[in-house]
């Protein structure tokens, strides 16, 4: 028996596997970027969305079916969850911090212009700004869920969380059709190199905040959670506004700012 309202984690091997697959899906993508061959890169992400699904079954059953996330736990939760987005934030700024050092003062061998001589960059009033749009609209609708949610009304819910769901897959498809139609690759100077590197990373994360969704979608249908009780969604709903930020800040500079 405990005399604490804390939660102290049964051992687990997620962390130390979910470590070991993600060093493999970077090995495998640098193999990708050289050797073109995605397969191995597919399988190692296949490996990562299985151990998130599997990692998350676990802490459902920590919350649903055993309790033990107390009042205490969750505000915890909270917190690694603030500080998790803004590590990411942080990682984001790096990519941004590379964009302006080139742009703001292009070399000789970038031409002394931006977007280096040759690179024709993108229209941002096209598949930009569509996406821009289907975002932003996205942002919306996930937080008309989580107002639902708050009001008791599963319904209403789960119809708007399937409508942010389905403008996160809309999201990534366009975004696939946007690189295979790119008239400039990742080796074509820094500007290629930050453009695929900036927008490749938000699109994975605009994935896994569509899955974290999906999730959520599913454990609602389950009635995992209550007007009282739903953290997981809340989560979620941060890390989607997180993404809706920084593609934000992406669209306005290197597709608008930096054309």
């Amino acid at each position: 028996m405990k005399n604490h309202q804390f939660h102290l984690v049964d051992p687990s091997p997620w962390p130390i596997i979910i470590s070991f697959v993600i060093l493999n899906y970077t090995i495998m993508t640098l193999m990708f970027f050289n050797t073109k061959l995605y397969t191995p890169m597919t399988i190692s992400l296949t490996f990562i969305i299985w151990t998130m699904f599997t990692w998350w079954r676990d802490i459902k059953r920590e919350s649903t079916y055993q309790g033990n996330h107390t009042s205490s736990v969750m505000v915890s939760m909270k917190y690694g969850m603030i500080l998790f987005i803004t590590s990411e934030v942080l990682f984001f700024i790096s990519f941004f911090w590379s964009f302006f050092h080139h742009s703001l003062a292009p070399t000789c061998e970038l031409g002394l212009m931006w977007p280096p001589k040759d690179i024709h960059s993108f229209n941002p009033l096209h598949i930009p700004l569509m996406n821009t749009i289907i975002l932003l609209s996205s942002g919306i609708s996930v937080t008309w869920a989580h107002a639902s949610m708050c009001v008791n009304n599963l319904n209403t819910t789960l119809k708007s969380l399937l409508i942010t769901i389905f403008l996160g897959i809309y999201f990534s498809i366009l975004q696939f059709y946007e690189y295979i139609s790119s008239p400039f690759s990742i080796s074509d100077s820094v500007y290629g190199s930050t453009f695929f590197l900036t927008t490749g990373f938000h699109g994975m994360h605009v994935i896994i905040g569509t899955l974290f969704l999906i999730h959520v979608f599913f454990r609602m249908k389950n009635i995992d959670f209550s007007f009282t009780h739903h953290l997981g969604m809340e989560m979620s709903i941060w890390y989607w506004h997180f993404v809706d930020v920084v593609w934000l800040f992406l669209y306005m500079t290197i597709y608008w700012w930096g054309k």
